[in-house]
């Protein structure tokens, strides 16, 4: 085989490993050698190696035995979000340095029932608040795509997994969605994210950010894998009260190449004044290619857009604020050093200061503030009614006939470290503009890589689906793939 291993597909890793062309220990050897070799990046904050051989042992004597599951021996990196029994889960925080979970989220556990090898956990922002990576305790993921002497962002808050998967130091990679997290880095890092309708993939042992918006989803080098991938973390699970009870489609199978008679709809409201011109005729191509493929292009209006970035930006504050409240120095994680006479409230005051980071300070007081008395229903309960209207206009949609939708997911390609966080935090929260509003609506995006910029960085679009129909979604965004043609990899400096 010419490629070297850890540079495959999942696709091509699971055909080989079936053929008996490479082992899943050699596979997951790779993968361990190019995590070594790729410190710079930042992309691997807890390596378990040990684990990995373990499982791809187990992988071995499962496939001699042909009776594997698609992912069985394929080694994947686990966003540092995601508890994992036994192994440092701390969210990117301070605030858990030294938590070891005791249990293993739903998501692992399915990935892990299914053979799938653990390389390790990976970088993201602090408690996934952020779009560049950058609020982590453990320092920045570097974008792996350079254009000059610049550390560029693998945006956030799934830059690790984003770094690791672009770099091959891994198959695939697991990540969260809150307002973007998963299709912004795949969009800066050239690879495939896709966040599932809420509801699709169990959020039970994933540390809470806004639970209301909050999706797992997988992040590959291809929208094959991607599917592939989805099929083995989906799926309703009891201990999680939002997880849907709908029977889960073979998303592989979904991948006809078809879309001829499909209604794919360009909203009006994301034509935002200032957009590079990059932006919009990458936009424009990608709409001829799914013409050309047979779908039929037409323009929808979405009008509650231009609300979305603030009522998330008090969403998703406001439920943080609720959520991290149980961090406190009693039961687990950092606990402050007291002073002589300091009673709990000062424990609480000391070890919370001390645990978070500035951003995550930031948005817990903003959320503090928005569901205070006197300002719930001036903020709070006004930008529920606005998610309301944003949902109402995508079920309009596609009660319309629209199939799917089509739009940047960046208003740029990657930035350099160091550009914006220092900036006023408002231009960093810009960056999501584009993709809050499918997580205020709980549908299913997904970010293609579709062409490179003219410094050489990678830029993606996005597609946005039906509730449910990640199949036909991702059926959409192979089409899109396929005409792109897009094979660019990054020139390894690391």
């Amino acid at each position: 085989m010419s490629k070297s291993l850890n540079s495959l597909t999942i696709a091509e890793a699971r055909d080989g490993l079936r053929k008996g062309e490479f082992t899943a220990s050699e596979l997951t050897g790779a993968c361990l050698t190019a995590i070594d070799g790729a410190d710079a990046l930042g992309a691997f904050v807890h390596k378990t190696p040990d684990i990995a051989r373990e499982q791809a042992t187990a992988a071995d004597a499962r496939l001699a035995k042909g009776d594997a599951p698609d992912l069985c021996g394929i080694p994947l990196g686990i966003k540092d979000l995601f508890c994992t029994k036994g192994v440092p889960g701390q969210a990117a925080s301070n605030i858990l340095a030294g938590f070891l979970p005791e249990y293993e989220s739903t998501v692992t556990s399915k990935l892990f029932g299914a053979g799938a090898v653990m390389l390790g956990k990976l970088n993201m922002d602090e408690f996934a608040m952020g779009s560049s990576n950058e609020s982590s305790c453990y320092g920045p993921a570097v974008n792996p795509w350079r254009s000059d002497d610049r550390e560029l962002t693998p945006g956030g808050s799934s830059g690790g997994s984003a770094s690791a998967v672009a770099a091959d130091l891994c198959l695939g990679a697991t990540g969260t969605d809150t307002g973007g997290s998963i299709r912004q880095p795949a969009a800066f890092t050239g690879i495939v994210g896709l966040k599932p309708t809420y509801g699709r993939v169990s959020r039970w042992g994933i540390v809470a950010y806004a639970s209301s918006l909050d999706q797992a989803g997988p992040m590959a080098k291809t929208v094959r894998d991607t599917a592939i991938f989805l099929q083995a973390m989906a799926g309703h699970d009891a201990k999680d009260s939002t997880s849907a009870d709908i029977p889960v489609p073979d998303f592989e199978a979904a991948l006809t190449g078809d879309i001829r008679g499909k209604k794919i709809g360009i909203p009006r409201e994301y034509r935002a004044d200032g957009m590079p011109a990059e932006i919009a005729a990458l936009w424009a191509k990608g709409a001829d290619m799914l013409r050309d493929a047979g779908a039929e292009i037409v323009d929808i209006s979405l009008p509650h857009t231009q609300y979305a970035l603030p009522a998330y930006y008090v969403i998703a504050p406001a439920e943080a604020s609720s959520n991290l409240a149980r961090y406190d120095g009693v039961r687990y994680g950092h606990r402050a050093k007291l002073s002589q006479g300091d009673g709990i409230t000062e424990m609480y005051e000391k070890t919370r200061a001390e645990g978070f980071g500035a951003e995550v300070k930031r948005r817990i007081m903003i959320g503090t503030y928005v569901l205070s008395a006197g300002f719930y229903d001036a903020y709070y309960n006004r930008a529920r009614k606005v998610r309301a209207l944003i949902k109402r206009d995508f079920d309009q949609v596609f009660a319309g006939g629209v199939d799917a939708i089509l739009t940047p997911t960046t208003p740029s390609a990657a930035f350099g470290l160091g550009e914006m966080a220092s900036a006023d935090p408002v231009q960093m929260y810009l960056n999501d503009v584009f993709t809050v509003t499918v997580n205020l609506a709980g549908l299913p995006g997904i970010s293609v890589p579709v062409g490179l910029d003219s410094q050489g960085l990678p830029l993606g679009l996005q597609l946005i689906g039906r509730p449910w129909e990640e199949a036909a979604l991702l059926n959409h965004a192979y089409v899109l793939e396929k005409a792109a043609g897009f094979v660019a990899k990054p020139g390894k400096w690391w």
